[in-house]
């Protein structure tokens, strides 16, 4: 390993602390964590450190924080409406996917809970190699799956070459666009070797929904496997599962991350389909913890029960609206721009944070959200922070675009929360309020709708994002690189280079550039990419960003613990007083 390859791993690790400012409209209720990181206050300063996941891991035996003095021998029960698309991690890039994955699988690296860092867990060390061009592994030893076969290096790179090959629609793939290729050298060594050297944001990627690790024995290489079949060496085993019901968990004995001890005897995950089914279980003490998603009214209602724990963690969900750059309304590209740039001008954020979510979500003005280094209110400086409707209008006569225009809006109803409903119902008002646009509003359930998203089914339509990882990469990448997640026609891999609009918005490099380098030069391709995606092409259009809320019991410990920046969910961390 050439250690002097290592390059600090400039991330948006000020977020941690910069989004319980409220003025970044994220909030915290307490920093998340009481575990200690060693790097936390210096990696706050760029180019003060090198990733924490480099060198030795260190095994944690017992979790730290009070919030996880519970009986560890309790059963927990955790309620949610978010539906789970497939456990084959390359079939799914999803929140209600991930939350079960992070409790089945282990990763190669891991963000610990409170911590901002990426560090070893089925590794033993990651470092940058061959002057960055290689990011290389060594595996802890005697790693197994729950099924006794041993987990190897080889294994490592089957499961991330089969996400690129499988290359499914609603898989993480795009997540990879880094990865030239993967390589087991012997079982102790894997070796990715990336299309961009010293890739900053590598560490965090191999920690995302790309990253759970598969049994090579078990997955086949070409499809995706059942969920009720899949295996893996994370904190849980699947004990029972009857998809988006019911999920008996276990926890697996010989499991040996770098997560933390199991504060709990298992858990169980009930399903529910919607909003107030889910907290009526909370509030009358039939589920634990109530996670994903509650209505702001809900929420409301529950802050003034004494039987129950409202609990905030970190911002960084967006909420945003996609056009299908293809499908959508207009004649022509200019046509289609227009339309696009007169919603922008007519939607008026601040009312759908009020009026739809009482303020528990802020105005969205760039997919980045506040408080991360390199964020600009773009789509504020370019359309204004009100609604324009004169600047619509005109947008619209200049490209000879016929009023009122009809727009086709596809939501989603219980994925985001049935909130979803007014939200958009609110949209449908602002807009034909301008005279501009007739909307015909549809809603389809998630796990139809996240499969009719990627095949042209719907012009405009909703989309929510939670992070992978807390840096300001996450919310700039996966929309605009080739094989994107949003899948809009904004840069398609099999398009002409040269002729795609995300060549014509000159983003690309740009991203490589953010990627790659640190200090001043990073945070000014951060700052004009936003300013692209604001005054180019604009595939997607920022609406709201908002907290973390979970509702748990009162003798309910842990949770507030796992409420971080990275959004996961750490089942293991919760536990019971007794």
């Amino acid at each position: 390993m050439h250690k002097s390859a290592k390059l600090t791993l400039v991330t948006a690790l000020g977020v941690t602390a910069a989004m319980v400012i409220a003025a970044c409209g994220a909030g915290r209720t307490d920093t998340g964590s009481s575990s200690s990181n060693s790097g936390s206050s210096s990696s706050q300063q760029q180019g003060s450190s090198s990733p924490s996941g480099s060198g030795e891991s260190s095994q944690t035996s017992s979790e730290t924080g009070s919030g996880n003095s519970g009986n560890a021998s309790a059963q927990i029960a955790i309620g949610t409406t978010d539906k789970v698309v497939s456990l084959d991690p390359a079939g799914s890039y999803d929140n209600g996917s991930l939350m079960l994955e992070v409790q089945l699988y282990q990763f190669l690296m891991i963000i610990p809970a409170g911590e901002a860092q990426p560090t070893p867990d089925a590794a033993q060390s990651c470092d940058f190699t061959d002057n960055g061009a290689t990011y290389t592994c060594k595996m802890k030893p005697g790693l197994k799956f729950t099924n006794g076969d041993p987990l190897t290096a080889k294994d490592v790179a089957f499961s991330f070459k089969r996400v690129v090959d499988i290359n499914d629609a609603n898989g993480p793939a795009s997540l990879l666009a880094n990865m030239k290729s993967v390589a087991a050298p012997d079982d102790s060594t894997v070796v990715f070797t990336l299309n961009n050297p010293n890739d900053q944001t590598w560490p965090f990627v191999l920690g995302t929904s790309a990253g759970p690790i598969v049994d090579s024995k078990v997955f086949p290489a070409d499809k995706l496997l059942d969920d009720a079949k899949v295996i893996g060496s994370g904190p849980y085993k699947l004990d029972s599962y009857s998809k988006n019901q019911l999920v008996s968990l276990v926890p697996n004995t010989g499991y040996q991350g770098n997560g933390g001890a199991v504060q709990n005897a298992g858990v169980t995950l009930q399903y529910y389909t919607d909003a107030s089914n889910l907290k009526l279980a909370v509030q009358q003490g039939d589920i634990d913890v109530a996670w994903r998603t509650l209505d702001a009214q809900s929420i409301s209602d529950l802050r003034k029960n004494d039987k129950v724990k409202v609990l905030e963690g970190p911002g960084g969900e967006d909420r945003y609206i996609v056009f299908n750059l293809k499908t959508m309304p207009g004649d022509n590209d200019a046509q289609k721009l227009a339309i696009r740039r007169a919603i922008a001008y007519s939607v008026d954020r601040q009312e759908l944070a009020t009026k739809v979510f009482q303020d528990l979500y802020t105005p969205a003005y760039s997919m980045v959200p506040g408080g991360f280094p390199g964020h600009i209110d773009a789509f504020k400086d370019e359309f204004g922070a009100s609604p324009n409707k004169d600047a619509a209008a005109k947008a619209l006569s200049d490209a000879g675009v016929k009023t009122p225009v009809t727009l086709p809006i596809q939501y989603n109803p219980d994925h985001y929360g049935s909130a979803s409903d007014l939200q958009f119902n609110e949209i449908k008002r602002q807009l034909e309020a301008t005279g501009l646009f007739k909307v015909n509003l549809q809603s389809t359930e998630w796990t139809q709708y996240s499969k009719e998203r990627t095949k042209d089914a719907y012009p405009i339509y909703q989309l929510g994002w939670y992070p992978d990882f807390p840096d300001a990469d996450n919310y700039i990448s996966p929309f605009l690189v080739p094989n994107n997640f949003v899948q809009a026609h904004y840069c398609d891999a099999d398009a002409p280079v040269g002729s795609r609009p995300c060549d014509k918005d000159g983003v690309l490099p740009l991203i490589t550039t953010e990627q790659t380098q640190t200090g001043d030069a990073r945070i000014a391709a951060i700052e004009q990419i936003q300013k692209i995606s604001a005054s180019g092409v604009m595939p997607t259009l920022p609406l709201l960003q908002g907290k973390q809320i979970a509702v748990t019991g009162t003798n309910v410990t842990g949770v507030q613990d796992t409420l971080d920046a990275t959004f996961l969910f750490r089942f293991w961390k919760i536990g019971k007083n007794s």
